[in-house]
C-alpha cells in the first residue's frame, strides 16, 4: 500500500507513481501505435490515389477531389470524428454503425489522405514537363511515362514532407480520446486523476513516450531521404 506516499514529492513517491502508472501508459501507447499505424497505411494509400487522380484525371476529377481535400482540410478534425462516430450512426443505416476504434481510424485516414494527396500532386507536378515529353518522344505510353520516368523522381520529393505528416498524425491521435479510446493522452489523464499531486511527472512521462515514438519516425524519414537521395531535376 502507498497510503502515505502521495502526500509528498520525494524520490520514493516518484518511483511509486512511475511503477504504478507505467503499465497504463504503455497500454495507451500501444493503442496509439495501432491507431496511427493503420491510419498511416490507409491514409497513404487513399491519399496517393487521390493525388494521382488529381494529376492525371482531367479537370473535372481534379476539381471534385479538390473540393474533398479543401473541405476536410478547412474544417477541424474533431468535427470529422463527431460526424463519423455520432452523426452517421444516427442515420440508422447498419453499415454506418461504427465502434470507437474504426470510427477513429476512418476519420484519421480521411484527414491524412488530404495531406498525402497534396504532397503527391505537388511532387508529380514538380517533375519538369520536358521529362514526360522526352519519354513520349521515344515511344512510351502515358502510363509507362508516369511509371518509369515521373514517379521515380516524384517519390524522392515526397519523402521529406511525408515524414512530417506522419508525426503530426501520430500526435493527432490524442484527439480520439474524446470518443472514449484509451490512447496515450487519455491514459495519462486517468493517471493524473488517481495521482493529482504528480501532474508534471505523469505528463512528462506521456511526453517522453510520444517523443520515443515520433523521433524514430523522423529518423527513418531522414534515413530514407539520404538513402534514396534528393533528386536533381533538370531544367
Amino acid at each position: 500500500m502507498l497510503s502515505a506516499g502521495w502526500v509528498g514529492f520525494g524520490a520514493d513517491t516518484m518511483v511509486d507513481v512511475i511503477w504504478i502508472t507505467m503499465p497504463f501508459l504503455l497500454a495507451g501507447l500501444w493503442m496509439t501505435f495501432k491507431i496511427s499505424l493503420v491510419t498511416i497505411l490507409c491514409g497513404s494509400i487513399l491519399g496517393f490515389a487521390v493525388g494521382m487522380l488529381r494529376t492525371v484525371g482531367g479537370w473535372l476529377v481534379s476539381a471534385t477531389l479538390g473540393i474533398y481535400i479543401h473541405a476536410l482540410r478547412g474544417t477541424p478534425f474533431l468535427v470529422h470524428l463527431y460526424v463519423i462516430y455520432f452523426m452517421l450512426p444516427a442515420l440508422k443505416i447498419p453499415w454506418l454503425q461504427f465502434e470507437a476504434f474504426p470510427a477513429a481510424v476512418i476519420a484519421l485516414s480521411l484527414y491524412t489522405s488530404t495531406y498525402v494527396a497534396e504532397i503527391v500532386r505537388a511532387a508529380i507536378q514538380a517533375v519538369p514537363r520536358g521529362q514526360s515529353e522526352a519519354a513520349r518522344s521515344v515511344g512510351m505510353t502515358a502510363a509507362q511515362c508516369m511509371w518509369h520516368v515521373v514517379l521515380p523522381q516524384a517519390l524522392k520529393l515526397m519523402i521529406p514532407p511525408m515524414g512530417g505528416v506522419y508525426v503530426i498524425i501520430i500526435k493527432g491521435t490524442s484527439i480520439v480520446s474524446v470518443i472514449g479510446i484509451s490512447e496515450l493522452v487519455r491514459a495519462g489523464e486517468h493517471a493524473t486523476q488517481r495521482h493529482p499531486r504528480e501532474l508534471m511527472l505523469i505528463y512528462g512521462m506521456t511526453a517522453l513516450m510520444y517523443f520515443a515514438y515520433c523521433y524514430p519516425v523522423l529518423r527513418i524519414a531522414r534515413w530514407a531521404e539520404t538513402k534514396f537521395g534528393s533528386v536533381r531535376l533538370p531544367s
